[in-house]
């Protein structure tokens, strides 16, 4: 099969498009999905580059997401069969740790992420388990099917589980024009809040207006923790969506209502910004880090896409050949929504 290869960390330059030997199921209850879209995600390039901390085997295949069909079941699968279209759900567990019997295994000790801790989706073909693989939204074509897994599932236990945002709520969220924070976007306006939105693109705050935001701020030509509270009566908002870190931390938690919630998954402009502490036990603030969910959450997720009519924004499709340029293009922030590659 034809596939995106590392043989080493680095630059984009590390990616070969190449053949390689086609995906072998590891036991009875895998399946072979030739896949026909992924999506890039921000791990991919922390993957290249070796900033996670997951030892890989080179020559090693990136992609935590991607949809496709069903091309070889193992004896003890099921729930499918040749021809099935599928998207996946990306983390795999050990099956025995106390996070995995707990149901938790995005929280797994031994936690393998299709394109992490196993070959990934930047291919023709992936072998998973069975039981990562569920049906495609009814309404969704592929692309769309491989955009929203790995976001939507880590937004949808953002909000929902951990900071159960409720309808006629406040919400802020910062750097829109990623998957995460469109996904926060599209999420929170279908469940009836109001939003407002940071970029420093006047382009893409006006294409999130476009798809519900309230308001639209470029944090370059303003204080958005005052325009939040000028806009709020100066209240602040019940919940932060704040995946980029850095200097917008503090400001961030400045925005807040007093009990508000910060929901984080990422710290795409620095890791480890200065925090006033008292500032969260004063106002008993509430902070929640996640990655992904459980798969009772991603069942949730696909039931309130279908019911809600709700669809990942695609930015640009690429032929896996090109998949250099594709991930080019996610690392300097040109995009507005998810980067698509085409095997086929």
């Amino acid at each position: 099969m034809k596939a995106v290869q590392i043989y080493e960390h680095g630059g984009a330059d590390k990616l070969r498009y190449e053949d390689t030997d086609d995906p072998v199921p590891r036991s009875p209850r895998d399946v072979v999905v030739r896949l026909q879209a992924a999506s890039l995600n921000h791990i991919d390039l922390w993957n290249r580059k070796g900033l996670t901390g997951m030892k890989v085997e080179f020559p090693h295949i990136l992609g935590a997401d991607g949809a496709g069909v069903v091309e070889e079941a193992g004896s003890e699968v099921t729930h499918l069969k040749k021809g099935d279209a599928v998207c996946l759900y990306p983390p795999v567990g050990c099956g025995a740790c106390e996070f995995c019997r707990t149901s938790r295994e995005y929280m797994c000790v031994r936690l393998r992420v299709l394109g992490e801790g196993m070959k990934g989706s930047y291919a023709e073909y992936v072998a998973i388990p069975g039981a990562n693989c569920f049906p495609i939204p009814e309404g969704y074509g592929f692309e769309e099917a491989a955009a929203f897994p790995l976001v939507f599932i880590t937004v949808w236990r953002m909000l929902v589980t951990n900071a159960r945002l409720a309808p006629g709520e406040k919400v802020l969220i910062l750097g829109i024009g990623g998957g995460v924070a469109l996904a926060a976007l599209q999420i929170a306006k279908a469940m009836n809040t109001w939003v407002a939105v940071t970029s420093s693109s006047d382009e893409k705050l006006e294409k999130a207006r476009d798809l519900g935001a309230d308001y639209g701020l470029n944090y370059t030509r303003c204080d958005f923790t005052r325009e939040i509270r000028n806009l709020t009566g100066k209240r602040g908002v019940d919940v932060v969506v704040d995946c980029v870190g850095g200097e917008s931390w503090a400001k961030s938690l400045a925005a807040l209502v007093k009990g508000g919630r910060l929901v984080t998954c990422g710290a795409t402009t620095g890791a480890t910004p200065p925090t006033d502490i008292r500032r969260i036990f004063w106002n008993h603030l509430s902070i929640f880090g996640s990655t992904l969910g459980s798969r009772e959450e991603f069942e949730q997720v696909l039931r309130f896409v279908e019911a809600s009519g709700v669809k990942p924004v695609i930015d640009r499709t690429f032929p896996l050949a090109e998949a250099a340029a594709a991930q080019t293009r996610l690392e300097t922030g040109q995009q507005f929504g998810k980067i698509i590659l085409l095997p086929g």
